[in-house]
């Protein structure tokens, strides 16, 4: 049996790629960032020796974007210096690394899907961070490592953009939503099946883009949670006026950020076909699936 480490295991994707993992059966070491701190190469190659994985998935990241913009050398060190410690202490015990990574390691400005193999170009610290650790586990372990690119995640775990739309849809409150940023909502339990996949599979190592199919804007996404959410309220909200709200589109200017967000983050799948595994299917049906489980956490 194929036995697991998960770093981060406590965050939207490592608990819905751990869920997955135990409804396999498979056998798993969940390490949390209380557990692992995946800065100390002394602690990774201490966790990574004591469960002899095969297979290390490093859900661990700086994921505040904002943030990462005065503090880039926090985010380098978790997610460049983290991945590489992992990599290092993998190609120890010859465990294969799987690296969530991000459509912020491009420049957002294409007009159609990006390749696997598409050049990289980051605008922001986050992406740069996230790039470099790419690079780094790729470096490491170069036949050893599958580099997970994913964008617009969200999930029955943590906080995400479809919890905040419901809880704004339940207030009965319209939010300006931005409609000029195109991307491919994906649901965490998405992207660990297809992570299971790569290993089940033995699939080639490399890059994968692990989004849903299809694409939509912020507004579109927003638009479709609150019809969701009103379609199955509809026989139990006792304040229909707030049935008739909707979200209002508005232009990223509108809404400043201090990190720059792509305006293009749709990401192509040929590497799945290539690899002869089924890419994620379309991000409206997946939200369909993933609604009942964030509805109850949200």
């Amino acid at each position: 049996m194929t036995r697991w480490l998960v770093t981060g295991a406590g965050g939207m994707l490592g608990r819905d790629l751990t869920d997955f993992l135990r409804g396999q059966g498979a056998e798993f070491t969940a390490l949390g960032r209380t557990d692992l701190d995946i800065t100390d190469p002394a602690a990774v190659t201490e966790a990574i020796n004591a469960a002899k994985p095969d297979v290390v998935v490093n859900c661990a990241a700086w994921t505040a974007v904002d943030a990462a913009e005065q503090h880039e050398q926090a985010a380098l060190a978790i997610n460049c210096h983290g991945a590489a410690n992992l990599a290092a202490a993998c190609a120890g015990v010859g465990a294969l690394l799987v690296h969530p990574s991000t459509d912020y390691v491009f420049d957002g400005q294409a007009s159609a899907p990006y390749a696997e193999d598409a050049p990289t170009a980051p605008v922001g610290a986050y992406g740069r961070t996230k790039l470099a650790g790419e690079q780094a586990v790729r470096a490491a372990l170069p036949d050893a490592s599958y580099i997970v690119r994913t964008a617009w995640l969200y999930g029955a775990h943590g906080k995400n953009f479809v919890k905040t739309m419901l809880r704004l849809a339940r207030n009965g409150t319209a939010p300006g939503v931005v409609a000029d940023q195109h991307g491919q909502p994906t649901w965490t339990a998405d992207v660990a099946a297809q992570i299971y996949a790569l290993v089940d599979k033995s699939a080639p190592a490399g890059v994968y883009h692990a989004t849903s199919s299809g694409q939509t804007t912020w507004f579109g996404f927003a638009a479709e949670i609150f019809a969701l959410y009103q379609g199955h309220a509809q026989d139990q909200d006792h304040h229909p006026e707030r049935l008739q709200v909707t979200p209002r589109p508005i232009t990223t200017a509108e809404f400043p950020t201090p990190a720059q967000r792509p305006a293009y983050s749709v990401l192509g799948h040929e590497a799945w076909r290539a690899a002869g595994i089924r890419p994620i299917g379309d991000w409206k049906d997946s939200l369909n699936r993933a609604f009942p489980a964030i509805t109850a956490n949200a």
